[in-house]
């Protein structure tokens, strides 16, 4: 009998001694796995999907997966799905000419799930159309600069600051203090530039009126009806319309798609989590 019961549990123990090992051997297969399949073209495929959800911290999702639809020749068409209520500045703009060099190549339709505001507007908006479901919010043009003043708090708990710094503005939108007025007509100013770039590169690609610029941006968000009315999408309907638009578009009547593997979504979402609250406090943001 003992010897049934060592039989039985040995696998357990094997496990359990060696539980890093097997957890390190389990991701280097799955790795392996995702590199056989990242390289491996389909020659069926003809239609992809890019997914932009989530807040936008930086561009390497989205980067990643056109890297792949480029490596594929037989990709005719692109449909980006978004769900996002923004992020930071720099990744956003990086975003926004990566689908406007995609588009480029071939058509790519945007559909809007959700949310398209503010960041994730900017890296949509380059697409060759806009579709959103009736119930999307949709803008949010504009851009903030966010900070904490804890000085008081700092000082009821007895904890000090000390640093020691070279340049009058080398701590600007530091959270330990008050912002001197010098430091807030900077700060502004940063934000004015980062808005009128904003304001300018929206006008440019829906081919909007800049001079009316309070009427589509200031922050401001729409429902999906009136973003159509004031030329921020293109249409309000289903992913099914947006599917229909992509196959005129790219002259694909029997779609195959290249979907994200399994792997790179959970380790996207992983990664996302982990690191959202920490980038979130350290980057300015256009949400």
């Amino acid at each position: 009998m003992k010897t049934i019961i060592k039989i039985f549990i040995a696998p357990f123990a094997f496990i359990t001694k060696y539980f890093k090992a097997c957890i390190f051997f389990l991701i280097l297969a799955l790795i392996f796995a995702n590199f056989n399949n990242e390289y491996a073209i389909d020659k069926n495929i003809n239609l992809a999907k890019i997914y932009l959800n989530g807040p936008i911290m930086d561009s390497n999702s989205i980067y990643e997966q056109i890297k792949k639809i480029d490596a594929n020749p037989n990709i005719k068409g692109v449909l980006l799905l978004i769900n996002s209520p923004g992020g930071a500045v720099g990744a956003s703009v990086e975003i926004s000419d990566l689908i406007k060099e995609l588009n480029l190549k071939i058509p790519v339709v945007a559909y809007v799930q959700g949310v398209m505001a503010s960041g994730s507007y900017y890296g949509g908006m380059h697409a060759s159309k806009i579709f959103a479901n009736r119930g999307a919010l949709i803008g949010s043009i504009g851009v903030i600069f966010s900070s904490m003043n804890v000085e008081n708090l700092m000082q009821k708990i007895g904890i000090s600051t000390q640093s020691i710094s070279a340049g009058e503005y080398k701590e600007v939108g530091t959270p330990m203090r008050k912002w001197t007025p010098q430091e807030k007509e900077f700060l502004n100013n940063l934000i004015q530039e980062e808005y009128r770039m904003f304001i300018s590169d929206v006008a440019e690609a829906r081919k909007l009126s800049i001079s009316n610029y309070k009427k589509f941006a200031e922050g401001k968000i729409f429902s999906a009806k009136n973003a159509q009315k004031l030329g921020l999408i293109d249409e309000v309907g289903s992913m099914d319309d947006a599917i229909n638009a992509l196959k005129d578009l790219s002259q694909v009547q029997d779609p195959v798609w290249l979907e994200k593997n399994k792997f790179d979504d959970y380790l996207e979402k992983f990664l996302n989590s982990s690191t959202q609250f920490l980038l979130k406090n350290f980057t300015y943001q256009i949400y």
